[in-house]
Formats: structure tokens, sequence, C-alpha cells
């Protein structure tokens, strides 16, 4: 069992068996019904951007650090390539499982998470976050932590480089209402967010 949400469950089984089409649970009606039987939102403890997605710094580090449980990698790539996802696994901590779901299924099932599911979401991109974010995934601050240097990108920050399409995105975020920091590790101060945007 991915996530728990008892209402929709048996709403979604019913309508199954009824005939009706698993997409059309996604219309604006069914999504009516499946957040009136949330008993709560999701906890989720951090979103960062990790070029990396789970590797030592995230499992030894920052998922002990915010209590997180539950690593839940959004990326497309990733959720379809089993030996990625294997090497991952190997890097996660003992105590918390790990979901490897695109960004549609993360937007689709993350409001069904149960109440001790502490959940640490890890990007590889802005653009990803946003599109989770525009998608309606609660997320109120995002962890900008490793950020490679790639053709056409620049660097700014100890471990951020980016390109106008990034800077333009962050922008959109802090637009939305997220909060942006760059920290790579937990027991490091944090660095001036207006280097983004220089």
């Amino acid at each position: 069992m991915l996530f728990r949400s008892v209402t929709f469950r048996e709403t979604e089984e019913r309508y199954l068996l009824k005939g009706m089409r698993k997409e059309a649970l996604t219309c604006p009606m069914m999504l009516k019904i499946k957040r009136k039987g949330d008993a709560s939102m999701p906890d989720i403890r951090l979103t960062r951007i990790d070029n990396r997605l789970i590797h030592g710094q995230v499992a030894t580090q920052w998922c002990g650090v915010v209590g997180a449980n539950l690593l839940l990698v959004a990326n497309d790539e990733v959720a379809g390539d089993e030996f990625r996802q294997g090497l991952m696994n190997m890097a996660a901590p003992s105590y918390a499982q790990t979901r490897f779901f695109t960004l549609e299924k993360t937007i689709n099932i993350i409001h069904r998470a149960s109440a001790n599911q502490h959940i640490a979401i890890i990007c590889e991109s802005p653009q990803d976050v946003l599109k989770l974010v525009e998608g309606g995934v609660p997320i109120k601050k995002v962890n900008i932590g490793n950020m490679h240097m790639a053709e056409g990108k620049r660097q700014v920050a100890t471990s951020v480089a980016v390109d106008d399409d990034d800077v333009a995105t962050f922008r959109k975020l802090q637009e939305l209402g997220v909060e942006l920091e760059i920290k790579r590790v937990p027991d490091t101060p944090a660095e001036n967010i207006e280097k983004l945007f220089k």
C-alpha cells in the first residue's frame, strides 16, 4: 500500500466496478470527493532539488534532521528505471521507505498519504518542483541543494548552477508563495537566495 485514504479508495473501487475508466477519477468532481475524505494535508517535511536525488547527504543528514520516514523521488525518468532505483534504495536509511513516482502520479496520490508518513520529496530540477506545485502538491518551501554545472549554466552558489529558465522557474515559485533556500547540508548556513537572480 503506497498511501492510505479509505474514503477515496472505496469511492474509486465502487466506480471502477461500475465500469468507469480510472482516468475519470481525476476529474474535479472526483478530486473533491477524494479531498473531502482526507483527515489532513500530507506531512511534507522537506522538498529538495538535487541532481543526484537520493545519496549520502539526503540519506544520512537531511532525512534524519527533518524526521522523514518516506523518501519520495518525483522524477519521470527514474520512475521507470529499476537500476537507478536499486542504487538509491541502497543509499536510503534503513528506517525510511522509498517511492519512485512520476510527477503525474505524485500529484495524483500525495493527498492520500497517511498521517504517520513524514515525507521528503526529492526532485531533479526546479521545473519539476513547479509542475508539482501547479498540480496541487502543497509545497511551502524548497531546499536547493545540488544543481550541477552544465553547458549554458552559470555557477551562482557553492553547489548551484542555473540557466535563464531555472531563474524564471524560481521566480515563478516565489510568486506562488514558495519559500526558497540554498543549503547543501543541514549544518551549514543558508546562502543568500538573491544569488539566484543576479
